[in-house]
Formats: structure tokens, C-alpha cells, sequence
């Protein structure tokens, strides 16, 4: 991924308002990656990543900024919850599934490129077995007058399943029975994973049924579509590279890890496990051995981006060991009554933008008033000082309860305007912002 830091900061900026110093950090820590793939062998294996640990409300951004960067990014990329992890004897994941997670993922993105640089070998395997099928063999002995109109035929009837014209006729193929069952369950130690391959081999192979199915060859194309990807690509230097791309440029961000620190107020009643699940994570995020179904993984240059609200508990309720495995620290700011606009007014498909274009579709046109959206900001940022500080998603909140009655009633707006104004907004959020009881449950 060849963008300098700037470039992926202000790709994070048409998503994410404000946080420069959170996107700066990550920005860095992103392009010195790329740095680090150009040096020689020795160097490399010398530099290791500087792991982030973001801190800040719920609803400023966090989330929001690594959702961004796995859709931006062609690297391995997971979002992982470090609350739903136990240390090892209790009932639940185990730390080592991230990294099996990641592998998985990487997979995914290496035999999608592969299938991209191979696309036009898959369709023409496609459209040969369905051609084949739709075209009756010619009987053996036949002339070569014969032989050539069956050759005009087959190129003509190849033309016409290509461009879809022959999708709605019924064909009966021959689906091959995967030669390797994917199970993708990262919970399940390598060894078990294995033994459950092997067994479903054994049964596959048994099985004697007969695996001809009658359908469109619109589904055809689908159903094929795997099989060929299965014959036409190279499994194993496909796991081969996506294992080197996972140790050498995975991302792992890791949410919600105040969530497993243990806050004096606690003293530690609450989970006996969470201590554990840090002692855990500290060889998989300083550097050690995976072991996955598809090979061991050395975890050593993996970035872990951390993040956590830390309202109960703080950074340095962590232990030790795992606070200084995050040396990059940043604190991400609350959201202001400009901020709350900026993200309303400012962002690539913006909430406005998304309740537009679903009224559009029963033909009535949605309009926000300027005067509507500073409001709607500034009645957001104030239920947020009232009652539980929410950040961003209290914009969801608030706009659901101003335009609900006008998207129930849409079809009476059909070929109209509906203009949103400062006062409607009054009229469907004052009483709730001032009433405190009421705002902390209907907002």
C-alpha cells in the first residue's frame, strides 16, 4: 500500500471529522510499514511495528477510523472485540483465534487477486461447461463439413451464454465435490481443524449420491464459478504469500481493551479472567509463534492498534508488561457542536445524504435547512451533556425520532418536497432534551 501520510489522511478525512492527531499517528505507523518492506532482509527483520493505543469516548471516531482503513487498505486487516476473549481454562476464544482470524483474512485477499488476474480463464472454463452442455456432442465418424458447422455452432452458442441471453434456460451439470472442505472455524486448535478436514475428506469420498443438479444457467455460472477457481489456481502459493503478507503487513485492531483492564473499583470480582486474557496477549502482540491449519505465523511485525473508551478504568490500569507493548498513545477529542455539523454536513455519505436517498425511493424529495442542521447538532451535543456522552451515534438517535412520522407517512409525499426545518426540530427534540428523565431512554 504505496500512500504517503498524507494521502491517507485526508482519504480519512471525507469519513472522520477532526481526530488529526489519532490520524496522523496511524498514517505513520501505516507508511513506516511500507518503509520498512524496501529495506534489505536484515534491517527488517530488525524494525518493529510501534503499536497504537487510541483512547476517547464511545462515538468519536475510533471504530469509524479502522472501518475506513480496511476498506481502504490491501493489506490483512481485522477488527476484533478483546472483550470477547478468556484466558485459557475459561469457556470462550482463545487470544491465538485473532491470528488465525487474520490468516483467513489474508487468504481471502490474495485468491481474490488471483482471481481477478485470472478472471478471463475462469469465464471461458464456465462458458465451455455450459456450452458443452447446451450444444449435444457430435457422433463419432462425423464429416468435416460436420465437424465445421458443429464448430460455428459451439462459438456462436459460446457468444450468446456470455452476453446472458441463454440465462433463463434450465440445464442439468455436474457439480465436482470440492476436493478440500474449507472449515474456517478460528476457535478450534489447528490439530482439530485437521482431523475435521481429513474426516470430511473420508465421507466425501464414500459418498456415492448422484451430484447432477438441474438449474438456470444464470445459477450455472455461479455454481461453476467456485470449481473453477479450484482447478485454475495455485492453493498453496496462494497460502504461501497470503501468510508472508499477514506477518509482514497485518493490522490487528483491537476494540474495546478497557474492557479487560482491571479498574481499582473493581478489585478484580468482576472477572477473574480478564488479567488473564492480558498475560495472553503480551507474547502474541511482543512477537511469537502462531500455529494455524494453514502453517505457523510469527507474530513479530503485526500492528495491534488498540482502543478503548477507559471511562471506569484508565491506561495504567492495564498491567505493565501489556502498557508498554503500546508506546504510541492518543487521545482522540469529545465531539463539539461544529464537530456534530462537520459530520453532518461534511462527511462522504453523510446521515443527511443516507435519508435522502432512501425517502427518494418513494419519490418524495427530502430538504435539510441549514438553520435545521445546526440545530439538530446543537440539541445532539446537549443531550450528550445531559445524559450519557455518545459522541457521533447520538446524530442517529436524534434524526431517527425528527423524521420518523415524515418516513412513515412518505407515500403521501410522493412527487413533493419536504423541507426540515428549525422549528419542526424543536418541536420533536425540545421536550426530550430538557426533560432529563425522558432523554435517557428515548435518546
Amino acid at each position: 500500500m504505496n500512500m504517503t501520510p498524507k494521502e491517507i489522511v485526508n482519504y480519512l478525512d471525507k469519513y472522520v471529522i477532526g481526530q488529526k492527531n489519532a490520524k496522523k499517528t496511524i498514517a505513520l505507523a501505516l507508511r513506516t510499514r511500507y518503509r520498512r518492506m524496501q529495506l534489505d532482509a536484515e534491517m527488517q527483520q530488525e524494525i518493529k511495528p510501534k503499536n497504537i493505543l487510541m483512547i476517547g469516548s464511545t462515538g468519536v471516531g475510533k471504530t469509524e477510523i479502522s472501518r475506513r482503513l480496511a476498506k481502504m487498505m490491501k493489506v490483512p486487516f481485522i477488527k476484533v472485540e478483546a472483550s470477547k476473549y478468556t484466558e485459557v481454562g475459561f469457556v470462550g476464544r482463545d487470544v491465538e483465534s485473532m491470528i488465525r482470524d487474520l490468516v483467513v483474512n489474508s487468504i481471502s485477499i490474495v485468491k481474490a487477486e488471483k482471481e481477478e488476474e485470472n478472471h478471463q480463464k475462469i469465464e471461458n472454463y464456465i462458458i465451455n461447461r455450459i456450452t458443452d452442455k447446451l450444444v449435444p456432442p457430435l457422433p463419432p465418424g462425423a464429416s468435416e463439413s460436420k465437424k465445421d458447422d458443429y464448430q460455428r455452432l459451439l462459438e456462436a452458442m459460446e457468444k450468446r451464454v456470455e452476453s446472458g441471453e441463454m440465462d433463463d434456460k434450465t440445464i442439468e451439470i455436474d457439480i465436482e465435490k470440492s476436493a478440500s472442505v474449507e472449515f474456517n472455524d478460528t476457535n478450534l486448535p489447528p490439530e482439530m481443524a485437521k482431523v475435521q478436514e481429513s474426516f470430511s475428506k473420508v465421507f466425501s469420498t464414500l459418498s456415492k449420491e448422484d451430484n447432477k443438479r438441474e438449474v438456470t444457467v444464470k445459477d450455472a455460472k455461479m455454481l461453476l464459478r467456485q470449481e473453477a477457481s479450484a482447478k485454475l489456481l495455485d492453493m498453496t502459493s496462494i497460502t504461501a504469500e497470503a501468510l508472508r503478507r499477514a506477518e509482514n503487513g497485518g493490522i490487528i485492531f483491537l476494540d474495546e481493551i478497557d474492557k479487560i483492564a482491571l479498574s481499582e473499583k473493581s478489585n478484580g470480582r468482576n472477572d477473574p479472567s480478564k488479567e488473564g486474557v492480558q498475560r495472553d496477549l503480551l507474547p502474541i502482540v511482543e512477537g511469537s509463534s502462531v500455529s494455524t491449519k494453514y502453517g505457523t505465523i510469527n507474530t513479530d511485525h503485526i500492528l495491534f492498534i488498540a482502543a478503548g473508551a477507559f471511562h471506569v478504568s484508565k491506561p495504567s490500569d492495564l498491567i505493565p508488561e501489556l502498557q508498554g507493548r503500546f508506546p504510541l498513545r492518543v487521545e482522540l477529542e469529545s465531539l463539539t457542536e461544529e464537530t456534530l455539523y462537520a459530520i453532518l454536513t461534511q462527511t462522504e455519505n453523510s446521515l443527511l445524504k443516507q435519508y435522502e436517498a432512501l425517502l427518494s425511493v418513494e419519490g418524495m424529495k427530502l430538504v435539510f435547512d441549514d438553520e435545521a442542521v445546526k440545530t439538530i447538532a446543537k440539541l445532539a451535543h446537549r443531550a450528550n451533556e445531559t445524559a450519557e456522552d455518545i459522541g457521533a451515534r447520538r446524530l442517529h438517535t436524534v434524526l431517527e425520532r425528527i423524521l420518523e412520522d415524515i418516513s412513515f407517512d412518505a407515500d403521501e409525499y410522493k412527487g413533493k418536497e419536504f423541507v426540515v426545518t428549525k422549528e419542526l426540530v424543536h418541536e420533536k427534540l425540545d421536550e426530550v432534551v430538557e426533560d432529563d428523565d425522558l432523554s435517557r431512554y428515548i435518546l
